[in-house]
């Protein structure tokens, strides 16, 4: 049987019972389920995009306030290969209802916490380019085996067939779990991770001066208590704040449309940033680092150093907003019927506001960002993609399922690349990960080619290799070859995708307040 947890409402540890829609009762509470978390999430991709983590050099005793969880024993399995010119970080946020969090969130006494906000921001710093991709919090996933971590139960593996909400997997298993689940989803590998609560947001904001908002129409939402007039508006903490929560009574009122808000809103800091002298004032950056850390507002994983954020800050000093992408995994409506386990009452099944990832577009978006291969370090010796026609591949099944190399075969020949041989069977079926061979160096540049199309691959070197030809063994992941990788240039996803950039005009949003009719 398939298995939902409910994205609104508290983790109980050990349990699958339904928990009571508490959002939707309280008065002027406004579901808040989205909430503010991303908007703490925005402040960290703005500290590092604009490069003042070098604040931390002198302000080391904050930074070793932060709260940190060892995610290692989630780990530990097989993981997508690391990028050692990239750096993905796995912003997480959180709705703790904890202390005063429970007073913004409408109801302190809710235990548990869920990750209303899943974010991976990749960063280039050599060709200073960073993407900041927004996964649905609503969007079906399998259910992976994750250790207890963080006062949480864990989580079994359960078969295939069953799904969990995204979001499910942080409740459950803690930020390890849900970066286990995101890299096995995505095939992109994460480095480390930043969980950042919504009770600073309203005192950071308003350590940056305030944002900007710009609205295609007035707004009078009575449950996040935002009131604003059409047009331009700078807002400090308390509006930024409500903006964050407002949902229900604008546009469609689900999730994904308030991502495209929030990218507007993100865009607009960065915008403000970088027209202002605020995030070069060490007074500045003191208190808003002071506002992260020293309130128990973040946490991160133990192997994040204030070192390494030194280094990334420096690497991208100067970038400029317009090499900053924001873009969305592709979505539609969940058409299956997953169903979600109540221990009380007659199982329910698939709602209206669970999403499935649209493929091949969403396994290309990925591999562009995983197959980053314009990255620092300029060098004779840099991986290039070479044209797919001088591609020599021979393709090999590494699973039980019949055909699968044959109809592979078929499809990179469409694609252009050459085929070598007849597609047959690898030594085992028992292979996960999609795995391409190469003989030595000279081949990387085909490898990455071809590495393009898959969202779950490694490279491996094998000498005894002869030939020119790469061996492609497929891995039981595989489902089908993403979109060709000229749709989904890494310099190139916003617009491929339907995203922004960090320089978009902020009063180009009309669709992110759109309803269903479209006004």
């Amino acid at each position: 049987m398939r298995r939902h947890d409910k994205a609104d409402e508290p983790s109980q540890p050990g349990s699958r019972t339904r928990r009571p829609n508490w959002l939707g009762l309280l008065p002027g509470s406004g579901r808040r389920s989205t909430l503010i978390a991303r908007g703490l999430a925005v402040l960290l991709a703005v500290v590092v995009v604009s490069g003042s983590l070098a604040a931390y050099a002198k302000y080391r005793a904050l930074w070793d306030g932060i709260d940190r969880v060892d995610v290692q024993a989630d780990l530990t399995g097989k993981q997508p290969p690391a990028d050692p010119n990239a750096l993905n970080i796995l912003i997480i946020g959180s709705d703790t209802r904890v202390g005063i969090n429970g007073k913004i969130g409408g109801s302190e006494g809710i235990s548990g916490a869920r990750s209303d906000t899943v974010m991976v921001l990749h960063i280039a710093p050599g060709a200073h380019k960073v993407v900041v991709l927004s996964i649905p919090r609503d969007s079906v996933v399998p259910i992976v085996s994750c250790t207890a971590e963080a006062g949480t139960s864990g989580q079994t593996a359960q078969p295939l067939d069953q799904i969990e909400q995204i979001n499910a997997s942080y409740a459950d298993g803690g930020p390890g779990c849900l970066w286990k689940t995101v890299e096995q989803t995505t095939g992109i590998h994460i480095n480390d991770f930043v969980e950042l609560t919504f009770i600073g947001f309203e005192k950071v904001i308003d350590e940056l001066g305030g944002v900007n908002v710009c609205l295609p129409e007035p707004v009078h939402d009575p449950m996040s208590g935002l009131r604003l007039s059409a047009g331009r508006h700078h807002i400090m903490g308390a509006q930024a704040l409500a903006f964050w929560r407002t949902r229900e009574d604008l546009g469609e009122g689900d999730d994904p449309q308030r991502i495209q808000r929030d990218q507007f809103l993100m865009a607009a800091l960065l915008q403000g940033l970088e027209h202002s002298d605020l995030i070069k004032s060490p007074t500045t950056l003191l208190g808003v680092i002071d506002t992260l850390t020293s309130h128990h507002y973040v946490t991160t994983d133990t192997g994040l150093t204030a070192e390494g954020m030194l280094r990334l800050g420096e690497d991208l000093r100067g970038i400029s907003t317009e090499s900053v992408q924001f873009v969305t995994v592709p979505w539609t409506i969940y058409t299956g019927d997953a169903q979600w386990i109540d221990s009380a009452e007659t199982p329910t099944y698939g709602e209206p506001e669970w999403v499935q990832w649209v493929q091949p577009q969403a396994n290309s978006l990925f591999s562009a960002i995983s197959h980053d291969t314009k990255l620092p370090g300029a060098t004779k010796t840099q991986v290039k993609t070479i044209s797919p026609a001088a591609v020599d591949v021979q393709v090999l099944n590494g699973t039980p399922t019949a055909d699968l190399a044959a109809t592979t075969a078929a499809n990179l020949t469409s694609r252009g690349f050459h085929v070598i041989g007849s597609p047959g069977d690898a030594p085992s079926d028992t292979y996960a990960s999609t795995v391409i061979q190469y003989r030595s160096a000279a081949q990387l540049p085909a490898a990455h080619t071809l590495a393009a199309l898959f969202s779950h691959v490694t490279l491996q070197q094998n000498p005894s290799l002869t030939g020119s030809a790469l061996s492609l063994i497929l891995g039981s992941t595989f489902t089908t070859l993403a979109a060709p990788s000229g749709n989904a240039a890494i310099s190139n996803l916003a617009k491929t995708y339907g995203g922004i950039t960090g320089n978009t005009n902020i009063c180009d949003d009309s669709n992110a307040f759109a309803g269903p009719d479209g006004s």
